[in-house]
């Protein structure tokens, strides 16, 4: 009797933690679902594509830093800043970091990504690889060994990566070494909310439907946003413990 007593309420004391652990992570969603509706999330975001990101003198190398591999979505719009900002200075080298994957028949995703470039016009002489770094910091690092320790200096990296991973890209290479650090963040141009609600020219937009046109894009937009950072704030976290920002 005593043990089925003592069984009871272990199973009760866990079926409590289960209770609050459930309370906990459903105050958790209800704050994200309230700050999805206001501009937070936007700001926590461009925040880490934006600050401290501005370079002072001219640059004379490129990163490309490959995220998520290509062909995808995010490595061509890496690929297309990327592409822009070589017209512009014409004379900086482009170093694309993303190891290489040699099980695959077609091109490995940096050569794919190197292909992007020169079909919008880039010179492929300009474009080097820094193949080996498997997560930033070591791309950071194998980075820092493409070059002279004595001419740091005279060396200005420009980052093009995606807004999320921007931060920790830029403190990274200056942890690794580097003096002049900046660099443009891929942000995505999203499509005018006028351009969804007009079906015709001649039709009427109501203060309702753009109303409902927030609540169904801009709420589920901001929900992604705040997954989006809070994976990189702990990303963050986890790179300063280790002494790698």
């Amino acid at each position: 009797m005593k043990f089925l007593i003592a069984i009871k309420t272990i199973i009760l004391k866990i079926l409590y933690f289960f209770r609050y652990v459930l309370l906990f992570l459903g105050g958790i969603l209800l704050i994200a679902i309230v700050l999805s509706f206001s501009d937070y999330p936007y700001w926590a975001y461009y925040w880490l594509g934006t600050h401290n990101t501005e370079i002072k003198v001219k640059p004379n190398v490129i990163v490309l830093l490959g995220g998520g591999g290509m062909p995808s979505p995010d490595g061509l719009m890496r690929a297309y800043y990327a592409s822009e900002v070589a017209k512009e200075y014409k004379t900086a080298s482009i170093i694309i970091a993303l190891p290489q994957d040699t099980s695959l028949r077609e091109k490995s995703p940096e050569l794919m990504l190197a292909d992007e470039l020169i079909m919008r016009g880039t010179d492929s002489l300009r474009i080097h690889y820094e193949r080996e770094g498997n997560n930033t910091y070591s791309q950071a690092q194998n980075i820092m060994r493409m070059f002279d320790n004595n001419y740091l200096d005279t060396i200005s990296i420009y980052i093009i990566t995606s807004p999320e991973h921007m931060y920790r890209s830029v403190m990274a290479l200056r942890k690794a070494g580097f003096i002049n650090v900046g660099g443009m963040p891929s942000f995505e141009k999203s499509i005018e909310q006028e351009i969804l609600l007009k079906k015709h020219k001649h039709q009427k937009i109501t203060k309702l439907e753009s109303q409902q046109l927030n609540l169904r894009y801009n709420m589920w937009n901001y929900l992604k946003y705040e997954i989006t950072v809070m994976r990189e704030y702990t990303a963050i976290a986890y790179y300063k413990f280790r002494g790698w920002i």
